[in-house]
């Protein structure tokens, strides 16, 4: 008796197919949008898989492109919401995921729109999963994360660079505004590198893949605009000790030193070693002492 063979895994673009579908819609990969195409299945696979997408999931995915993503996230979710801005390639994509996915068009829903100004979504995601464009990457991702508090989880891919500074910690040198107002929703780390050779067209530099899980913003009585302004007082001047940095804000630097004392923080440290929730303390010392 013969071992039954296990299903041959559904196919994925290859690099053919994504000039053929470009070509058939007369577009070619704008560094304005930040389009770069994922030509490789197998790396598909891998972020799918890093993702870890569960069944019953429905995930978010941003600028799905010509759809190479989509496929790979239809067959390991349950429901994918696509947020798509350049209206050629989101007419083109219903079609492809019926061409492609048969069985799974019911489950797949198109919004074209610009993902910094959506607030709704036609299903409510539990995670999100996007190939992101290096010049919006951290805006993208701090506003999905405060309109959806329902994103638990997530896996994006951004320039390198951009990686590591979502994933830095307190004392990096690459610790900054976007490593702290992401730590203020989720705990990220840095998940993996792709290569430059899978994209067509090919970018100059490294992709990053970065996870995140949701956790609880730290308890405070400020409110997060309150703890953001401080962050960006903070690194606004990055050199400059926190007394300084922080004196505009605090409306002169002697009240900038009672509000870092009050919060249990060196008047000389910088913003650069603190964690996101000293920034609440500091903000909350300061509405405090108002």
């Amino acid at each position: 008796m013969t071992e039954p063979t296990a299903a041959a895994p559904a196919p994925l673009f290859g690099a053919s197919d994504i000039r053929r579908l470009a070509e058939e819609i007369g577009i070619r990969p704008t560094k304005t949008l930040g389009q770069n195409f994922v030509i490789d299945g197998n790396t598909i696979r891998r972020i799918v898989s890093v993702a870890n997408i569960g069944p019953t999931e429905t995930v978010l995915e941003v600028g799905p492109g010509l759809g190479s993503l989509t496929l790979g996230l239809l067959d390991a979710a349950q429901t994918v919401v696509a947020v798509e801005i350049d209206p050629v390639l989101a007419a083109k994509l219903p079609e492809t995921v019926k061409a492609w996915r048969p069985e799974a068009a019911d489950s797949f829903h198109l919004v074209q729109a610009d993902a910094m100004k959506v607030t709704s979504l036609p299903v409510e995601p539990t995670a999100i999963v996007a190939n992101l464009p290096y010049n919006v990457a951290v805006p993208v991702v701090l506003h999905l994360l405060q309109h959806f508090p329902s994103l638990q989880h997530g896996l994006v891919m951004v320039q390198d660079e951009v990686a590591d500074r979502l994933a830095a910690g307190p004392g990096s040198k690459t610790y900054g505004v976007p490593s702290v107002k992401a730590a203020w929703y989720s705990s990220m780390r840095k998940a993996g590198v792709i290569g430059m050779n899978v994209f067509w067209p090919a970018p100059k530099i490294q992709s990053g893949l970065v996870a995140f899980t949701r956790r609880e913003p730290p308890e405070t009585t400020a409110t997060r605009e309150q703890v953001f302004a401080v962050i960006d007082a903070a690194f606004a001047q990055r050199r400059k000790t926190l007394r300084a940095a922080l004196a505009g804000w605090a409306g002169g630097a002697p009240e900038a030193e009672r509000c870092l004392i009050a919060a249990g923080v060196a008047p000389s440290d910088r913003g650069e070693v603190l964690d996101i929730h000293a920034f609440a303390r500091i903000a909350e010392a300061r509405e405090a002492g108002a």
